[in-house]
């Protein structure tokens, strides 16, 4: 049965997760030698923006333009969203003009209301509990270094928020271990962690971030203050710094080939020092890169129901 949505990452199976890894390593050759397969010719993505962005919109509308489709963003002030209109009427609206749907919202809860009331797919581009497409894009990052998936060790430190959420579900179903060093008060979502438990996944929690780096096969953060937290800035810096904090000292913990990661954007000299982001060990830019072919492939396999 076809997925018609994707909003945690829970929908999907590893052997899906493979499919989406696979098409974006084809679709990231074929860019390099210029080749653009219009296969979405006709097809209309529409982008809902409550939040803003640079790579989520750069590289969905890059990505659905190079498959041959149209683009159609919008902010929340752009919509009858703002004026009062619910959530699930403008679901309705959306699914009689376009054809797939992606949108980046501050409630998660949102976008599940927008995806129970639309009949056609729907995309989870950010919410404050989790970030599938993030996770697609790491994915096809660590395979495309490391050559591999299975029995690798990732070491996750700082605020356990929507993009650990994810990544923790990618991991439950991949095999891979994963190390999360957090403050207590600041941890993932425990329906995720219980989750991830059921599935007999290696998850450890700890507050240590030298424990978790031990031994890591890659290294991954994310700013200590989100959008929307601003007004929380200096509370939360007192929390994470100087403690999980990545910087060249903590990186020596791990495997001499460990690769950093981070979403981006970064806050350098806060949850990562600029030695380490633009260090030789630093994989962020393709990690970013890969945010348009991991999505590539997944616009192409949710509208052509081959997921």
């Amino acid at each position: 049965m076809s997925i018609k949505d994707i909003l945690t990452f829970e929908e999907l199976s590893p052997k899906q997760i493979i499919r989406i890894l696979d098409l974006a390593d084809k679709y990231k050759e074929e860019k390099k030698k210029r080749v653009f397969r219009k296969e979405l010719s006709s097809r209309i993505l529409a982008l809902i923006f409550q939040k803003s962005s640079t790579r989520t919109r750069i590289s969905f509308e890059i990505a659905m333009k190079e498959l041959g489709g149209e683009v159609l963003s919008f902010s929340a002030n752009d919509l009858q969203l703002s004026r009062g209109e619910t959530i699930e009427d403008s679901a309705r609206v959306f699914s009689r003009y376009v054809d797939i749907v992606m949108l980046r919202v501050y409630k998660h809860k949102d976008i599940i209301k927008f995806a129970n009331a639309s009949s056609i797919p729907v995309i989870n581009g950010l919410s404050d509990l989790y970030h599938p497409c993030q996770t697609l894009a790491d994915l096809q990052t660590i395979r495309e270094i490391k050559g591999h998936l299975k029995k690798l060790k990732i070491a996750w430190i700082g605020d356990g928020n929507n993009v650990a959420n994810s990544l923790i579900l990618a991991c439950s179903k991949m095999d891979i271990q994963m190390a999360i060093a957090c403050p207590k008060t600041h941890q993932p979502s425990q329906e995720v962690i219980s989750y991830a438990k059921s599935k007999k996944a290696k998850i450890l929690i700890t507050s240590n971030s030298k424990d978790a780096a031990h031994d890591a096969d890659v290294v991954i953060t994310d700013t200590f203050v989100s959008m929307g937290q601003e007004k929380n800035k200096k509370e939360r810096l007192k929390i994470f710094l100087p403690k999980y904090q990545v910087n060249q000292k903590l990186m020596t913990l791990a495997k001499k080939d460990a690769i950093f990661m981070h979403c981006l954007p970064a806050h350098r000299g806060e949850e990562v020092t600029s030695e380490v982001l633009d260090g030789p060990q630093s994989a962020v830019w393709e990690e970013a890169e890969n945010r348009l072919h991991s999505q590539k492939a997944l616009l192409s396999l949710l509208l052509s129901n081959r997921l």
